[in-house]
């Protein structure tokens, strides 16, 4: 499978590695100042570049008629025209806030512990999430995910940065140095507290669900999510 990287930065090299350790060959590098770029050679391309160039990045795959895997986050505004455009276009996308496989499982996990405590009186919920200091959004799309799933089962009606309120959680978003990412979902009462936790130890994980995301994607049409590539 030929790639194309639209985003060469840590988790870009991450990614090549893996990539190339899977027998996959890099056809394409592009970094955050490149403007132009050919994708012919491409089969599928990883997009982790940065917010302002994610929607150029996206169109231009679908243009070229080449399936795109996007793990750039803070550019959703966006989302409704992307997904039309690739409609349109008869395009192939994956989008995922985050492509950990174990991420995903938590992703489903929370969910599930949503609507075990939504009729259950008494629990504030609040979410924090810990990244690296080079992370451009806050709150991570990662907690985004985690407060929608909750939203769709629950009575809450949104989410607030760092301050919540009755109807809306509160996401603490934290950036210290050399922190990959770290979630945790709390329920808090006056009795006790219940608390699910995703911590990643290195990039690893990131990159290789979305290698997995591109292997699966190559050759299809439509808009797909992960829950699509592990089948949940």
């Amino acid at each position: 499978m030929n790639i194309a990287l639209l985003g060469y930065g840590r988790m870009g090299k991450t990614i090549e590695k893996i990539a190339t350790d899977r027998g996959h060959t890099i056809v394409l590098k592009v970094d955050k100042d490149d403007k132009e770029y050919d994708l012919s050679a491409a089969d599928v391309a990883i997009d982790f570049s940065i917010p302002s160039a994610a929607v150029e990045n996206i169109t231009n795959c679908f243009n070229a008629g080449v399936p795109i895997v996007s793990g750039t986050t803070g550019w959703l505004d966006h989302y409704d025209h992307i997904i039309s455009l690739c409609n349109a276009k008869k395009g192939g996308f994956i989008y995922a806030s985050n492509y950990s496989l174990g991420v995903n499982l938590f992703f489903e996990l929370n969910k599930k512990l949503a609507k075990m405590m939504s009729p259950i009186e008494g629990y504030d919920i609040h979410i924090e999430e810990i990244h690296h200091t080079q992370k451009l959004d806050a709150p991570s799309g990662t907690a985004i995910t985690l407060a929608e799933g909750i939203i769709e089962n629950t009575d809450k009606n949104g989410w607030q940065l760092d301050k919540g309120d009755e109807k809306n959680i509160p996401i603490v978003a934290k950036r210290i140095e050399n922190i990959p990412g770290t979630h945790t979902v709390t329920y808090t009462s006056q009795v006790d507290d219940i608390e699910i936790k995703h911590t990643a130890h290195n990039r690893q994980g990131f990159a290789l669900g979305a290698v997995v995301a591109a292997e699966w994607l190559c050759g299809k049409t439509g808009v797909f999510d992960m829950k699509d590539v592990l089948g949940l």
